[in-house]
């Protein structure tokens, strides 16, 4: 089978290589914000959607009219603008939002498909127009480099490198099967009892982060005292990140090679931390609760922690399975009756039916393993109480219309 792989290291360029990239990534965000401007003109007067050639066509134009734009490396614009076509798909097919302009500090970012060069055994990447410049060997890199991304995060340049090999059909050395209930209170719980504490790694630096903004927001905006208090914010954020990241890498790599079918919640986590504000004729209730329930939720990682765990399984010959959530927590494992009355608490589980006694989390973990075999066996939903209602055919996917085009000019 084909893996693809990326590896990901830290650069360290001098102050020159560190200003030209700067001028690289401002002249992709520029492209990219000119194409996405051009792309929604083009529609107001009732024009077609251009595609990534018509854009590409238009850059040695917008070269001429903007002569610093030609220092720029042709590939890494090119890249960018195949980016904004990705982004418009995914919205068409109801993946992502609309495509939104890139503002400067955020996401600095260019992309080399080929002319670059790895000297692995000297610690060195080679990089059109800017040379070779020294990175942090941590490991070694596998298969053959497809294309290459150069990134700013939290003042450091880091180099992510898309790689592509063949290896062999795994097979799961487990045999076991495991459900997994995440949450707050506990992150992840596992059907036979255990589970793994919360990280809540915004949460731990939430004081830092609020007193670095508070140094920010004195300062005179733009003015260098003002760009030091705002690289301080970076890290702490980039910190934040790193840290989940690093724990959630940990918990799904445990889990991928000790279990070969792992079974999880289908949650909506974009839903679930919607705010509760409302607007001014219909306003929320209990809004600082649901705004504190939102940072918690937000805090754990859901998405990434499904995403990792469906790649890793893949990696290693298991298999994941999401389920629908629906009265899990409200199911008995032990006689299948379904009652809002067995939940007492938050956290304990009475059947009102049996009398059967556990954690809420165990339990809801003891219902979502015995979904996923259900699903397994013969694709059933098997949520509560609708367990012999087949699950849903995919969607088929549709070309985007015009009628999609014009809702899309007004979200």
């Amino acid at each position: 089978m084909q893996r693809l792989q990326a590896f990901k290291y830290e650069l360290m360029p001098n102050g020159g290589q560190q200003r030209t990239m700067r001028r690289f990534a401002g002249a992709c965000r520029f492209a990219f914000n000119k194409a996405l401007a051009l792309q929604k003109a083009n529609h107001a007067a009732g024009s077609k959607f251009m595609n990534y050639v018509a854009l590409a066509n238009k850059l040695p134009g917008w070269k001429q009219e903007f002569e610093w734009l030609g220092q720029a490396p042709s590939q890494a614009l090119q890249q960018m603008l195949k980016d904004l076509e990705r982004a418009w798909k995914n919205f068409f097919d109801r993946r992502a939002a609309f495509p939104k302009f890139k503002k400067k500090g955020q996401c600095e970012s260019f992309r080399f498909p080929q002319g670059f060069r790895i000297d692995q055994s000297n610690s060195r990447i080679f990089l059109p127009k800017l040379g070779w410049m020294r990175y942090r060997n941590s490991r070694e890199i596998l298969g053959v480099a497809k294309n290459i991304t150069i990134s700013e995060v939290g003042g450091k340049w880091l180099a992510s490198i898309q790689t592509e090999r063949e290896v062999e059909q795994p097979i799961p050395a487990a045999t076991t099967a495991i459900g997994i209930d995440v949450g707050i209170a506990r992150f992840a719980t596992m059907s036979d009892g255990s589970f793994v504490a919360p990280l809540c790694s915004f949460k731990k630096h939430e004081k830092r982060l609020a007193k670095y903004q508070r140094r920010m927001s004195r300062k005179t905006r733009f003015s260098k005292n003002w760009h030091k208090a705002k690289r301080k914010v970076q890290k702490v954020h980039a910190d934040i990140a790193n840290t989940r990241k690093d724990f959630l890498h940990k918990t799904t790599s445990d889990l991928s090679k000790n279990h070969a079918m792992v079974a999880i919640e289908d949650l909506q986590v974009r839903n679930m931390s919607k705010s509760a504000a409302g607007n001014a004729e219909k306003p929320g209730k209990n809004v600082a609760a649901k705004s504190g329930l939102n940072k918690a939720i937000l805090d754990q990682g859901w998405f990434e922690f499904r995403r990792q765990l469906e790649y890793k399984l893949d990696w290693n010959g298991g298999i994941l399975i999401a389920v629908p959530p629906q009265y899990t927590s409200q199911t008995c494992p032990c006689c299948g009756h379904v009652a809002k009355e067995n939940r007492q608490t938050q956290a304990r589980f009475e059947c009102v039916d049996c009398g059967y006694q556990n954690h809420v989390d165990v339990v809801g973990a003891m219902n979502i393993l015995a979904r996923g075999y259900r699903v397994a066996a013969c694709g059933e939903e098997g949520s509560g109480r609708s367990r012999k209602t087949p699950t849903k055919p995919a969607s088929v996917k549709q070309e985007p219309t015009e009628a999609t085009m014009q809702e899309a000019t007004h979200v």
